[in-house]
C-alpha cells in the first residue's frame, strides 16, 4: 500500500511540475531576438520573435578572412566608445567607431576586439573597408543598439542563401514555412571592390575565356577588373569593368 501511494506521488509531483514549469519540446524554439550578417551582400538582418524586423547595409573586413564567420553572442554594449589605438575619445568626431559599439566574443576574444559599431565615414558603409569590425550608419546602429540586449546571438556568413534559410541552419528558427532557395543574383551588378560567390563564378568564367584574373579569391580587385575591361574591349562592349547585364550575357553567366 505504502508502494502504491509513493507511486502515485510520484506521478502527481510530476503532473503538477510540469504544469508550472513545463515539459521540454524536442522541436527548437525560435530565438527571441537574433542578428545574421552575410558578407556576400553585406547585409545585417535582425529578426525578433522569429520574423525579420529590419535588414541594414554594413561595412565588412578588407579581406574575406578579417571579419570572422561564426555563431557569436553580444558580450558587450558600449555608447560613444574611446578609439584606443588613435587616442580619440568617445564622441569626438574622428572616432572610427561611431556613436554605439556591440563587442562579440569572436575568435578567443571577448568584445574587445570585433563588435558591431557606428563610424564617421558613412561613405565605406557597404564596402569591404574595415580590419574585421562590421560597420553600420550611426544612426541605424544607434537603434539597433537600443533593441538587442546582451547576449543576442549573432551569426556571420558568407552565404547565397536567404536570411531566413540561414537563421533555419543555425538552430535560431524554426524550418516551418522558410524558403531554403538562394538569392537570385542574376541581375546583380559586378564592380571594382565588389566580393562573394557572384565574384568567384566570374573569376572563373573570365580565366576560362583565356582573361587571367589571377586567382579566384571571390575579391573584384585591380587583376579582377582588367581581365573585365580586356573582355569588354574585345567583345566590343562599354570599357568600364563593371559587369551589367550585358557584360553578364556576353559571358555567359
Amino acid at each position: 500500500m505504502q508502494k502504491k501511494w509513493l507511486v502515485f506521488a510520484s506521478l502527481a509531483f510530476l503532473l503538477l511540475f510540469s504544469l508550472c514549469y513545463g515539459v521540454p519540446s524536442s522541436s527548437a524554439a525560435n530565438v527571441s531576438k537574433f542578428i545574421i550578417i552575410n558578407k556576400a551582400n553585406n547585409r545585417l538582418a535582425y529578426y525578433e520573435n522569429g520574423q525579420l524586423k529590419k535588414q541594414f547595409k554594413v561595412g565588412t573586413g578588407r579581406s574575406s578572412s578579417l571579419t570572422p564567420e561564426g555563431k557569436f553572442k553580444i558580450v558587450n554594449k558600449i555608447v560613444n566608445r574611446p578609439y584606443y589605438k588613435g587616442h580619440i575619445p568617445g564622441g569626438d568626431p574622428r572616432n572610427p567607431l561611431g556613436n554605439r559599439w556591440m563587442g562579440l566574443n569572436a575568435r578567443g576574444t571577448w568584445g574587445t576586439t570585433y563588435g558591431i559599431h557606428g563610424n564617421n565615414n558613412p561613405s565605406s558603409i557597404g564596402g569591404y573597408v574595415s580590419s574585421g569590425c562590421v560597420r553600420m550608419y550611426d544612426n541605424e546602429v544607434e537603434w539597433l543598439f537600443n533593441q538587442v540586449p546582451v547576449n543576442t546571438p549573432v551569426v556571420i556568413t558568407t552565404s547565397k542563401n536567404t536570411f531566413d534559410a540561414i537563421a533555419v541552419a543555425n538552430g535560431l528558427k524554426s524550418g516551418k514555412g522558410a524558403p531554403s532557395v538562394p538569392v537570385n543574383t542574376s541581375s546583380e551588378i559586378l564592380k571594382r571592390g565588389s566580393r562573394g560567390p557572384a565574384v568567384v563564378t566570374l573569376q572563373k568564367k573570365l580565366t576560362a575565356l583565356g582573361y587571367n584574373t589571377k586567382g579566384y579569391d571571390g575579391i573584384f580587385g585591380a587583376n579582377t577588373d582588367t581581365a573585365v575591361r580586356n573582355f569588354q574591349r574585345a567583345h566590343h562592349l562599354q570599357v568600364d569593368g563593371v559587369v551589367g547585364i550585358l557584360t553578364k550575357k556576353a559571358l555567359g553567366i
